[in-house]
């Protein structure tokens, strides 16, 4: 899993100095921050939708969307799915409500 998520981090970085007529993401990080906000937006609604449906294979195809384009978020802004992962691990044997509780106010 690790991996998909390494490689789809080196192709997201690639397409941040690509001309935005090359490819999909290219064209996103030329618009910006809103119109990739817009984009994360849309996908999880659709997702939302999805999982309300029940329909296993839309809950899967929606949720794709929505992780690609928060990873083209997160490239955005200097961050990759690696930072969120290591926080996922901070957080691991750490009670919800106590994760919580440690938040910073």
């Amino acid at each position: 899993m690790a991996n998909v998520l390494e490689q789809l981090t080196e192709v997201l970085e690639q397409r941040k100095t690509a001309a935005p007529d090359s490819s999909y993401v290219a064209s996103l990080y030329d618009k910006g921050l809103d119109a990739i906000l817009k984009k994360v937006g849309e996908e999880a609604t659709e997702t939302v939708i999805a999982a309300k449906d029940g329909d296993r294979d839309k809950i899967i195809y929606e949720t794709a969307d929505l992780w690609f384009h928060t990873m083209v978020m997160l490239s955005h802004q200097g961050l990759c799915a690696n930072d969120v992962l290591d926080e996922l691990a901070k957080r691991f044997g750490l009670s919800g409500l106590e994760e919580k509780a440690n938040r910073p106010k």
